[in-house]
């Protein structure tokens, strides 16, 4: 009898409160089959870990840590990075290749979004035109929603989106009561969701209001809205109602905002020099409010991607699935592939798990469909809210506590033996 090969998994990208779920799913699903898969190592800070070698021995981690990852959020527990496999980049492929072979690693599994999916892709069409003895599987993973196509059909939405759904639903119920008692004297809050320039996260504020009944303006950067536009739409609110609670895109054009990037070429919004939030605000209150008082901004942060206590129920279950049916792919054969979770027909919500070519979702950008927005440019449709309404739950999340704090998991810093010569990723010799 053969010995199972080892496996690999690792993370990348901006995390979300679910991505641990989804690491959950995949280590339990392949301690379960220890006739399919060895020893279980996670890349330490994502492809970058499987570079330098850097390997956590997951398989020597109590099954109770493994079990808290279900309410750990973000990625303190292996770490994620934000480093790309560009095709130029020969030393970098040769280096995981390398690294596959001295730890036997039959399998490599990464957590993330469409840039993550196509590490995954370069990773599986290398290993099958070595002809080598190895499986990449993709797990999918972005609060954006942004993997995938806009008809839906390849995937529905990705874990991750679920939870800051919720997390924009709730505070914006909060955020209008503040609006609704400090209006007197601060007559609009604006608030910047992320989501770079796809609007799936600030359409999300809809959900705290489905009825429409609070003063809520949702301004997405597809809308095509202008400043002046939007002040316009502001002020006919502040006209009707005398206060306006107003959700703008962390990438609403502003104009020049001294845009900085990270090294897959998206815009950091939350590290360029002005925050769109602030500069609606300035210009709202330059260009004077017909009612008295002023603008006001709040700017949530990582908060977005990293509150447990926002976390989707639905979310964190559908993030397990996935990363178990990723097991399920592998421990079929399949190569190239990335588990996903589909949507049946029918008012009820029913969700199921299947697989799709990485080929098909690497460096995907799923736009946020047209026909969502509204003809107002300031809301989003019904149709979108009977869309994104299953995925937040209907139940608080159930987060251990041990002194009155949370309990999160805590693995052990158990690494491989290194076999290897060291290695400097081929990007950060670039940068001396």
């Amino acid at each position: 009898m053969t010995t199972p090969k080892n496996v690999i998994v690792a993370q990348s990208g901006g995390p979300t409160p679910v991505i641990n779920n989804s690491l959950r799913g995949v280590v339990e699903t392949c301690r379960a089959m220890p006739d399919v898969f060895g020893t279980i190592y996670a890349g330490w800070h994502g492809i970058e870990g499987v570079l330098k070698e850097e390997l956590l021995d997951l398989s020597a981690q109590s099954p109770q840590e493994i079990a808290l990852l279900r309410t750990t959020p973000a990625a303190g527990s292996i770490g994620t990075c934000r480093y790309k496999l560009k095709s130029g980049q020969a030393e970098d492929f040769e280096r995981v290749i390398e690294v596959m072979k001295a730890h036997d690693v039959g399998t490599f599994f990464y957590i993330g979004g469409n840039d993550s999916m196509d590490t995954a892709h370069k990773v599986a069409r290398l290993a099958a035109d070595r002809g080598l003895d190895l499986i990449a599987v993709g797990v999918p993973k972005t609060i954006d929603n942004d993997v995938g196509d806009t008809e839906f059909k390849l995937i529905d939405h990705t874990p991750g989106y679920g939870s800051v759904a919720r997390y924009w639903a709730l505070n914006i119920q909060n955020a209008n009561e503040e609006n609704a008692g400090s209006s007197p004297a601060d007559p609009v809050l604006v608030i910047q969701a992320m989501g770079r320039k796809i609007g799936f996260i600030p359409a999300a504020a809809r959900l705290a209001d489905p009825h429409r009944e609070m003063p809520l303006l949702i301004c997405l950067a597809e809308a095509g809205l202008s400043l002046p536009e939007l002040a316009d739409r502001v002020n006919d609110t502040l006209k009707a109602r005398g206060r306006a609670v107003v959700v703008v895109s962390e990438g609403f054009d502003v104009g020049e905002i001294g845009a900085r990037q990270d090294s897959f070429g998206h815009t950091e919004f939350g590290a360029s020099a002005i925050q769109v939030g602030q500069a609606v605000i300035n210009y709202l209150n330059a260009q004077g409010l017909p009612v008295p008082g002023s603008a006001r901004t709040n700017i949530p942060g990582t908060d977005q991607r990293h509150a447990m206590l926002y976390a989707s129920t639905v979310d964190l279950d559908e993030a397990y699935m996935v990363g178990r049916k990723a097991v399920e792919i592998a421990a079929a054969g399949d190569n190239g592939f990335m588990a996903t979770t589909l949507r049946q027909p029918g008012d009820i919500y029913t969700p199921t798990f299947d697989q799709v070519p990485l080929e098909q979702v690497a460096n995907s950008e799923r736009k946020f469909p047209a026909a969502w927005i509204s003809e107002s440019k300031v809301d989003v449709t019904d149709d979108f809210v009977r869309y994104a309404r299953p995925l937040i739950g209907h139940d608080w999340p159930a987060i251990p506590l041990v002194n009155g704090i949370q309990r999160f998991a805590r693995l052990e810093l158990v690494f491989a033996r290194q076999v290897l010569p060291s290695y400097v990723p081929q990007n950060y010799r670039k940068q001396k």
